[in-house]
């Protein structure tokens, strides 16, 4: 069986109504003003009304497409589009295969990013709390589009503990992964610590014992 084309690949995506395409507009002129702002003043010093006046916006306008100033560094696209490839695959592919494939397919998405921005959002993520903060609790949100998926892969409840409890822990280790990566300085290949992450949910933990 081969699997649909992959909605994390902005070739394959469905064309775009206008309404929608400037609505994308917007929230990339606001994550482009913020992010300028930051790598200039520091995020504390950073204001929702300067980040307005950068990307030629009211603050209302910001507010309404993102609730905090710390969701504007935070949220991205990928959780929907991941799901949605999830859903894409193979019924007869493993589950752990379709989240390598999965995850193989974000880091390229995130390999087409401005390397700066996304190396400096995962800083954000490990130096400031607020930041931190708000990162823990998208998590929840994560996990449900998750649980969604696993759910229908496995003919299970998405509200089932052990549904819930696999989903979150796959958002968890991947969270963790990326803060491991920015607290050592970018150390490593991000699609290699993905993996080894992804290694450690099928196989359980490593023992160093003999």
């Amino acid at each position: 069986m081969t699997a649909a084309p992959s909605p994390l690949s902005p070739a394959d995506r469905p064309r775009l109504g206008l309404r929608e395409r400037k609505k994308i507009k917007t929230r990339e002129a606001i994550r482009s003003a913020t992010y300028a702002l930051v790598q200039e003043q520091g995020y504390d010093a950073t204001t929702i009304e300067q980040i307005a006046e950068r990307a030629e916006v009211s603050p209302s306008t910001v507010f309404r497409y993102f609730p905090t100033k710390e969701d504007i560094v935070l949220t991205d696209e990928y959780d929907p589009l991941m799901v949605q490839e999830l859903r894409s695959r193979p019924a007869g592919e493993s589950w752990m295969d379709s989240l390598r494939y999965v995850m193989d397919k974000a880091i390229d998405a995130m390999d087409r990013e401005d390397a700066e921005v996304l190396r400096m959002r995962a800083h954000l993520g490990v130096q400031i709390p607020a930041v931190r903060s708000r990162m823990v609790e998208s998590m929840s949100e994560t996990g449900r589009l998750l649980r969604g998926a696993l759910a229908e892969r496995a003919g299970l409840d998405p509200d089932a503990l052990e549904v819930r409890v696999y989903a979150m822990s796959l958002v968890g280790g991947m969270m963790e992964v990326y803060m491991a990566w920015a607290e050592n300085d970018f150390e490593g290949d991000l699609r290699d610590l993905v993996r080894r992450a992804l290694d450690v949910l099928e196989h359980g933990l490593p023992t160093g014992n003999p």
